[in-house]
């Protein structure tokens, strides 16, 4: 029997794998590939019914170009239950991932401080890297005694959980590494090794650390005092941006003083607080992201601004010592920064909280002006397919009907509520919400309140003509799935026909004694949508050109015109006239 590998490379870029267990307690075994979904479900099938096996598993595999590697999804099971796996422990003789105080400063380490800690952090105003360089803030968790066990606890029972060891050693564990951390802080801080830049530049202590083994957690406790008196986080953001200032120009110490700033900056960002306090607590979470895109990406974003106006309408600007961490992150400061704050827009994207919670259409508004941001520097911070997947998730929330009710409101007319449903079509993204916005559309379009307001609407019928001819376009520029477009193209191009027929606008304008010229250009420009929805209007229209085309008076005309010919035959080229009957 060939082997799983060959039965893999025989089959095709998606197969259906059929394997089975003979017994409760054995392994599942391939037993064919086949590119035939009913074969593979037959052949499970009888193998279940002659008690050849005990259970069957039928997989759709397919091939991911990409990688070259199968993706694999369970399609049909049968028979017996698996038997409960034993837990194994992966980790044994405690090899945690943080086995000495040195590895509770490393990032990942860090974010999960901050997490467990949270409510304490926010209590206190701090970050986890203060607290963790810090004298007198560890001496005030210590003493806290519960908050400081309940930490442990919750870092604790998910690690045993998931590695099968028992909780109690993972406790005690995690509790002589902080105890660890605790002592080495405090006994530093009391040996005075903790610079104060009250009395000594940074750009100094840098020197002097630079071949200190210590000197990362030494410069991070010095960057830590410093930060100590600060009254509130922007206080915090100006001393940070303050010390980048003076740091060294080049070298190793540069670097020692700029990664121990970011590290906190990167903490700060993190916090819903702290932003909301540096960019403004008016804001709302829309603005918030957009400053933070302004920010993340500062070149990228007043070069969209420079171009379109109203983007500076949408993004806030920056200023104080917001505007001077902008800089710095132009001039290349914090690389991780940049990114950290970029995915932290996208964090919020994928959120379900509202980006203006009492005002859809700035939802709409400003949603777009964070696509066009983040997309502009997509390859640089994030790459494009995480901001596309950001954008989608999003556009999730725009389609509900909560969210659409909210968007088009009490009071408005039919064609408004055309208007803003377009609107929407085109601000969403991905193809289940493109169809969700196109049926929302076509609900409105295809309606006979629709059709009244046009009819009855207190404008020219050329007016309305042109107005559903410019909706019928932006819908072919919407991207909708084929079904809903065609749906709603169709029903415009009905209703144009209803408001032609009652003005009679076409028959009019053939009968009408303006110069031979002008009537083949307005009805070439209704047979090519332009001015008429493509549909029956546009084909009369198109028909009534065609006979004027033919008469004698007209090639005179034109023949006394040669300026008029050129727009002419582009006008008969979109409508599928010949060319030559203009010659």
């Amino acid at each position: 029997m060939a082997s799983e590998g060959e039965y893999r490379v025989m089959a095709g870029p998606v197969h259906f794998e059929v394997y089975t267990r003979k017994t409760v307690q054995s392994p599942w075994a391939l037993l064919q590939a086949t590119e035939v979904r009913a074969q593979a479900f037959e052949v499970a099938e009888e193998m279940l019914a002659d008690k050849r096996a005990v259970a069957v598993r039928v997989t759709k595999e397919t091939l991911d170009i990409d990688t070259m590697e199968f993706q694999s999804v369970t399609v049909l099971q049968r028979g017996a239950p698996e038997p409960p796996k034993p837990r194994s422990v992966r980790n044994e003789g405690h090899q945690s991932n943080c086995n000495a105080p040195a590895d509770l400063y490393t990032p990942h380490a860090r974010e999960l401080i901050a997490r467990v800690l949270e409510d304490w952090l926010g209590r206190h105003g701090v970050t986890a890297f203060e607290l963790m360089h810090r004298p007198d803030l560890v001496e005030k968790l210590e003493a806290s005694g519960v908050e400081y066990q309940h930490a442990i606890q919750k870092i604790a029972v998910p690690e045993a959980q998931d590695t099968g060891q028992p909780v109690h050693e993972l406790v005690r564990h995690y509790q002589r590494l902080g105890d660890g951390a605790m002592e080495r802080v405090i006994r530093t801080g009391k040996k005075g090794r903790f610079a104060d830049l009250g009395t000594e530049t940074i750009a100094r202590v840098a020197v002097r650390l630079a071949e200190d083994p210590e000197r990362a957690f030494l410069m991070g406790g010095t960057v830590a005092r410093y930060l100590a008196p600060a009254r509130n986080w922007r206080d915090r953001l100006t001393r940070l941006v303050d010390l980048a200032d003076a740091a060294p120009k080049d070298g190793q110490p540069r670097a020692l003083c700029l990664v121990a700033i970011e590290q906190v900056l990167i903490e700060m960002v993190g916090s819903g607080a702290a932003m909301a306090e540096i960019i403004g607590p008016s804001l709302d979470l829309g603005e918030t992201l957009a400053v933070m895109a302004r920010m993340a990406a500062p070149r990228e974003v007043e070069a969209l601004i420079a171009s379109d106006a109203r983007l500076g309408e949408l993004i806030p600007p920056i200023e104080g010592p917001t505007a001077r961490l902008a800089d710095q992150l132009s001039s290349g400061f914090y690389p991780l920064l940049s990114n950290a704050m970029a995915r932290r827009v996208l964090r919020e994207l994928m959120s379900p909280r509202r980006l203006r919670r009492r005002d859809a259409v700035g939802e709409i508004e400003i949603l777009r002006a964070l696509a066009m941001a983040l997309t502009a520097s997509a390859g640089r911070l994030l790459s494009l397919d995480d901001v596309q997947n950001a954008f989608v998730e999003r556009s999730k929330a725009l389609v509900t009907a909560d969210f659409v009710g909210a968007y088009i409101g009490q009071g408005l007319s039919a064609p408004e509520e055309a208007e803003a449903l377009l609107k929407l079509c085109e601000n969403v993204t991905g193809l289940a919400n493109k169809r969700a916005a196109g049926r929302w559309l076509s609900a409105t379009v295809c309606s006979l309140r629709l059709e009244k307001a046009v009819r009855e609407w207190n404008r020219p019928a050329g007016a309305r003509l042109h107005w559903l001819a410019s909706v019928q376009r932006g819908v072919r520029l919407a991207g909708l799935p084929e079904k809903e477009n065609d749906e709603i193209t169709e029903a415009l191009g009905r209703l144009g026909c209803l408001v032609e027929a009652d003005a009679r606008l076409i028959s009019g304008l053939a009968r009408t004694g303006a110069p031979v010229l002008q009537k083949v250009t307005a009805l070439l420009r209704m047979a090519t949508g332009e001015s008429a929805p493509l549909g029956p209007a546009s084909e009369r229209a198109r028909a009534e050109a065609l006979k004027l085309l033919r008469q004698p008076g007209t090639r005179a005309a034109l023949a006394e015109t040669p300026d008029a010919l050129g727009p002419i035959r582009t006008l008969m080229a979109s409508a599928g006239l010949g060319s030559g009957m203009a010659a």
